[in-house]
């Protein structure tokens, strides 16, 4: 199902809830869970040390591969449902909020550095006997992913980089905004959480009112560890060492660049490509920083022709 004929389900649920006297963060659950279902997915969470982590998994375990999906900054497991909709009949899917995101632990001394959250992950997937998996990053998550393909390569069968962070040679518009004082990534006020879709997403799904308010209220209540996050990952280090580090990453990696994104500029996917041995690109057209959520049903084929092909 598109999500444009998913729409008047969608609405459907949001006129009976507000009819049946919701408030607006119920309007929420209720738009959330039902999405989670139709992609065949169900909440959970697990203890990881001192660290209370979610994360969501298939509602029926299939006779597949594990995929772990790794969200970017200021992001949550929820950012993935629409892809892992087009995957869960096929394989075992497992979308993690990393510490101080979505509904994980949200400690301001954690460690947010790249490698930090390299080991986070490790942590994580150890806990849920994750022995091995294809990972898929977006933004920060795929600069974590790359970085985990190289640190842990016995445990990664394919990787998939959708926008990822760690190399800024072409510099953006958010480079620009940042220098100035201007973060659109950290919503601060009313109206921001608005602003940052519209710089961050080239094509903007469908978000009704009720939803679209929730969300900005959790992501202005994130701002104090959104801040320490950030600044962590600008003084991750130096940026040759990601390159360096990245040149042993020794699985098949697919790079998806949306050639709108205004986040990272999409050149840099060139300078992945020449860093990771067994890479490989595809440029979108029309797309921003997210194509997982702007094209899911394409970023999943992209996905299962890519390792169709690494198995040749």
């Amino acid at each position: 199902m598109t999500s444009t004929s998913r729409l008047p389900v969608v609405l459907f649920l949001l006129i009976t809830a507000i009819l049946s006297g919701c408030s607006r963060q119920a309007i929420y659950d209720t738009a959330i869970d039902w999405e989670r279902s139709a992609a065949g997915l169900e909440p959970d969470r697990i203890a990881v040390g001192e660290l209370d982590i979610a994360y969501l998994r298939n509602k029926e375990t299939v006779d597949g591969d594990t995929i772990v999906l790794i969200h970017g900054f200021g992001a949550n497991k929820d950012n993935w449902t629409r892809l892992a909709r087009e995957l869960t009949d096929e394989f075992n899917v497992y979308a993690i909020d990393l510490p101080g995101h979505g509904d994980s632990s949200k400690e301001l001394d954690l460690g947010y550095r790249f490698e930090d959250q390299v080991q986070h992950v490790a942590r994580i997937l150890d806990a849920l006997d994750i022995d091995q998996a294809h990972l898929m990053g977006n933004s920060m998550g795929g600069a974590i992913t790359a970085l985990y393909s190289a640190t842990f390569p016995e445990q990664v069968r394919s990787a998939v980089l959708f926008n990822p962070a760690g190399i800024f040679e072409y510099e953006s518009e958010l480079v620009e905004l940042v220098t100035e004082g201007d973060n659109p990534l950290i919503p601060k006020e009313s109206g921001d959480f608005d602003r940052l879709l519209d710089f961050a997403l080239e094509k903007r799904p469908f978000v009704p009112w009720p939803i679209l308010g929730v969300m900005e209220e959790k992501a202005i209540a994130n701002r104090e560890v959104n801040q320490v996050i950030f600044a962590a990952i600008r003084d991750t280090g130096f940026e040759s060492d990601f390159r360096t580090a990245i040149r042993e990453v020794p699985v098949p990696v697919l790079v998806v660049w949306g050639k709108e994104d205004r986040v990272i500029n999409y050149r840099n996917a060139d300078l992945f490509v020449e860093a990771i041995p067994r890479s490989t690109k595809v440029i979108l057209d029309d797309i921003g920083h997210a194509p997982m959520v702007e094209a899911p049903k394409r970023s999943a084929q992209l996905f299962r022709d890519f390792i169709g092909d690494s198995k040749r």
